[in-house]
């Protein structure tokens, strides 16, 4: 690989040196770390990603390829990645290019032999901000300081409903998109439920007019504070159909029970220990966001998974209404080789709701 220098301008002004790989062009976006030593492939592809500039703590990207099969949607959704080392020479069967291709392929920028751990350190200190990979430094941080990620989950939803399965399903599951990821969908499918993926913009009554068994609440990216529309709908359906929620879904339905979200310093990507308070077991989850429900706000529901770092909310169960959400990915946790008791619950729910 050719070496091309490149450089990393934080909105703090500290400026790190690099070389490109990936996209030959410039990206500003909002700076976050993820701690995952797998799953890049994933966390390039995760809409929840959108608008944001990820750096890989862990040092050697790259090592396993590229599997199309393993991609969370149809394209990669970050700025821009950055990573301390990049592997040219993939080892892996499975494996169909390498990710320096792969990232031309999908326009993204990508800047290495950059000090990884002390970028982290900076961002745990300092918490997220806005950043710039230019060919030269830059000078003028205005431009970071206006920066902000305009309509994330308009630009990742849906534009149309889409279904998957068939007509033998066990369980017809509208699925809420707001940046849905493909390992929901499969997981669905796996537990054998039709699924109806709908865009964010759809109304509670058009979803009820499907005649769903369920409504699933998809992950997706930004502030969950700034879709008082989408919780508005929310609420039409709690009570009516049974409810699981996840990541920024998650937040959204505790939003529509009243509770409120806050932006967190740095955010939880990566691997998260989380704790069932019901049982006491501490599973290993997989996590991305940088909003979190405000514990002491939850009037409505029992917190009932806790991160096992800091005590943030993880988790909230609603059984008058059969609806109960979790933050972190459920099926990327130690929970689901259980099998996965999450989405066991939520079929548990929409058959009692069935029966009554």
């Amino acid at each position: 690989m050719k070496k091309q220098k490149v450089y990393l301008t934080l909105q703090n002004g500290k400026v790190f040196e690099g070389y490109r790989f990936g996209a030959e062009k410039d990206a500003t976006g909002e700076l976050v770390f993820t701690t995952g030593m797998v799953g890049y492939l994933e966390t390039l592809t995760e809409p929840a990603n959108y608008g944001q500039i990820v750096v890989q703590t862990f040092p050697l990207i790259g090592n396993y390829g590229v599997m199309r099969s393993d991609l969370e949607s149809k394209k990669a959704w970050v700025k821009a990645y950055v990573v301390r080392e990049i592997c040219d020479e993939p080892s892996n069967f499975r494996s169909e290019g390498k990710l320096d291709d792969f990232l031309k392929e999908e326009n993204v920028v990508g800047i290495y032999g950059v000090d990884t751990r002390e970028l982290t350190k900076i961002l745990r200190d300092e918490g997220v901000m806005n950043a710039t990979i230019s060919s030269k430094p830059m000078k003028d941080l205005s431009v970071l300081n206006d920066y902000t990620i305009q309509n994330p989950v308009k630009e990742v939803t849906a534009t149309e409903l889409q279904a998957y399965g068939d007509g033998n399903s066990t369980y017809t599951v509208a699925l809420w998109d707001f940046g849905a990821k493909n390992s929901t969908v499969n997981q669905l499918l796996s537990y054998g439920c039709k699924v109806l993926r709908v865009p964010a913009n759809y109304t509670a009554e058009q979803i009820l007019a499907l005649s769903v068994d369920g409504v699933m609440l998809s992950d997706g990216p930004g502030d969950p504070a700034d879709n008082s529309g989408i919780v508005a709908e929310i609420e039409k359906i709690i009570g009516k159909k049974p409810i699981f929620g996840v990541g920024l879904g998650h937040q959204l339905l505790a939003l529509a029970f009243g509770s409120e979200t806050e932006k967190m310093k740095y955010g939880h990507r990566g691997g998260q220990p989380v704790k069932y308070l019901e049982s006491g077991k501490v599973y290993i989850s997989s996590q991305n966001h940088g909003y979190v429900v405000s514990t002491s706000s939850v009037k409505v529901g029992n917190v009932n998974f806790v991160n096992a770092n800091d005590d943030s909310c993880e988790g909230i169960d609603y059984p008058e209404y059969s609806a109960f959400s979790v933050q972190f990915n459920p099926e990327s946790c130690s929970a689901a080789c259980e099998p996965n008791v999450l989405y066991e619950k939520f079929l548990k729910n929409m058959k009692e709701k069935r029966n009554a």
